[in-house]
């Protein structure tokens, strides 16, 4: 029987192919880190392929992080039912296939940006870098080269970027000391900083600040293994989340640059270390950057020796960039729709990208397969793409289609994770320091004014107004008296004097790493 090909012989078993499905279709375990493709029109059977997937390798003991566009998914926290309605489809097809179902469930962590439907996944400013940030915010060149200036400065004076006031706090210092700061960085306009304020603004009404803060997730909690031995699956909530793509397609990217900054070189692992799967991929590259999409095709290429496996899913296999697909050496492709002369080359490139079967013709084959139904290439011995087939997918082990709501809440209760994460937590950061600095200078221009001494009350009322701008609770008032005629003290800081002696204190937190962390990993540091 197929079901005895799976695990024990280091397979996944996809399904069953050749003309009367006999043909067990089987993933070697050793070659799934070397990435995949699952493509095709709506409606086509992706998310069962999908599920599939993501119960054998966590039978197989691969941690798996998924994101659920349709909320479908959550049915892996739930085996299937043996007297449901798509029992009898499911058996027939699972006989056609020589397939013995075992219904059962998987060990399930529901993630959520916004802590709704699943444990709050966060990461800080200073993780994610000015590169992503910039691209979240939708920035020019000329106001993402600000933003770089604020995480330089932080950075070097160790100023913890955690969330997202200690970054309009930066950007407010930046801008009141554009000139001192020009010198050293180059112009700051205070047209890029409003700029750059109202993208922030923009990005908190859509919910996107719950992005940022801490405790920000820890990669190894998504690599987690359950008491038997099956790998953890990861399921992100993406059905809000798809309403803002591009804070959906930047966090998948930015976890993507963890993964590759974080995990050690492994070379060709029996079995991945952690497989991911980014549907609605076209998201990731829509209106980014060469420079952007260049560097994602150098992590995904690069990943695999970190024993991580990619799969991409889309409609179409024309949605993702070519380098990227020829990374792709294991393939599920349902059928495509082809109703227009674009349509109809997208599928003719779509073939060309399968080793031909003698059998079949393959581009006719991707549009005749039916529902449930794909044209399969996997790889073999020696990583050698498999001969495309005609596969009928196997049905899933746990529920299809997702649980309640009540459901999805006792899975979250009975998770360790929900002591970790579902609490903010605010320390001292940024917005915190520079507060504090502003407050102290406030009430040393006050003390000033009330001894009588030469301080120019325009300076008090300036330093009380910067502190209130960083702490609009601030309750100290402004000294009153007359102004007097002598010259004005120095406000000539240099920037390190300004940020005073936090620097020791803050360098050695998590927050105060380099800026470059985040941003595509290694890469940027030329590695």
């Amino acid at each position: 029987m197929a079901e005895m090909l799976d695990l024990d012989a280091g397979t996944v078993f996809v399904g069953g192919g050749g003309a009367d499905y006999a043909q067990p279709q089987n993933l070697l375990l050793k070659y799934a880190n070397r990435h995949g493709l699952i493509a095709g029109a709506t409606g086509t059977g992706k998310t069962v392929t999908l599920q599939i997937l993501a119960e054998s390798l966590s039978k197989a003991g691969v941690p798996v992080f998924l994101a659920d566009i349709k909320g479908d998914l959550s049915g892996l926290a739930k085996p299937g039912n043996p007297q449901g309605k798509l029992h009898e489809p499911f058996q027939k097809r699972a006989d056609q296939i020589g397939l013995t179902i075992d219904y059962q469930q998987f060990p399930v962590t529901f993630w959520d940006i916004w802590g709704q439907q699943g444990h709050p996944v966060r990461t800080t400013p200073a993780e994610m870098g000015p590169l992503l940030l910039s691209r979240l915010l939708g920035l020019s060149d000329v106001q993402e080269g600000v933003l770089n200036i604020a995480f330089r400065i932080a950075d070097e004076q160790g100023l913890a970027l955690a969330d997202m006031k200690d970054l309009r706090a930066m950007l407010t210092w930046l801008g009141e000391n554009a000139a001192q700061v020009a010198l050293e960085y180059g112009n700051v306009s205070s047209a890029s900083i409003g700029a750059i304020q109202r993208a922030l603004l923009v990005l908190e009404n859509e919910g996107g600040d719950k992005l940022f803060g801490e405790p920000a997730l820890e990669l190894a909690d998504l690599l987690r293994q359950d008491a038997s031995g099956k790998g953890m699956i990861n399921i992100l909530a993406a059905d809000r989340l798809m309403n803002a793509p591009r804070l959906y397609s930047t966090f998948l990217l930015w976890l993507l640059s963890e993964l590759f900054e974080q995990l050690p070189e492994v070379g060709d692992p029996d079995k991945p270390k952690a497989a991911f799967f980014f549907d609605e991929a076209h998201l990731l590259f829509d209106d980014a950057p060469k420079a952007l999409t260049d560097k994602v095709e150098q992590v995904a290429r690069l990943i695999r020796s970190k024993g991580v496996s990619v799969w991409f899913i889309s409609q179409n296999p024309a949605d993702i960039p070519e380098d990227i697909l020829g990374q792709l050496g294991n393939r599920v492709q349902h059928a495509l729709r082809a109703f227009t002369a674009k349509d109809q080359k997208a599928l003719r490139l779509a073939a060309e990208n399968y080793r031909p079967n003698p059998d079949f013709d393959t581009a006719e084959a991707i549009i005749q397969v039916g529902t449930g139904e794909a044209v399969t290439s996997l790889l073999e011995n020696k990583g050698v793409p498999g001969i495309a087939q005609r596969t009928l997918v196997r049905p899933p082990f746990s529920q299809l289609g997702p649980i309640t709501a009540e459901e999805r809440q006792a899975v979250m209760a009975a998770s360790a994770m929900g002591l970790k994460y579902d609490k903010v937590v605010d320390r001292e950061s940024a917005q915190e320091i520079l507060a504090k600095r502003a407050e102290d200078a406030a009430k040393a221009s006050a003390q000033a004014g009330a001894e009588g001494n030469d301080a120019d009350l325009w300076n008090m009322d300036r330093d009380y107004k910067n502190a209130r701008r960083y702490d609009p609770d601030l309750q100290i008032k402004p000294a009153t008296g007359t102004r007097k005629a002598s010259s004005r003290s120095s406000r000539s800081d240099s920037i390190a004097e300004v940020f005073g002696k936090s620097l020791a204190r803050q360098l050695g937190s998590k927050s105060g790493q380099a800026l470059v962390r985040g941003v595509l990993g290694s890469l940027f540091r030329g590695k």
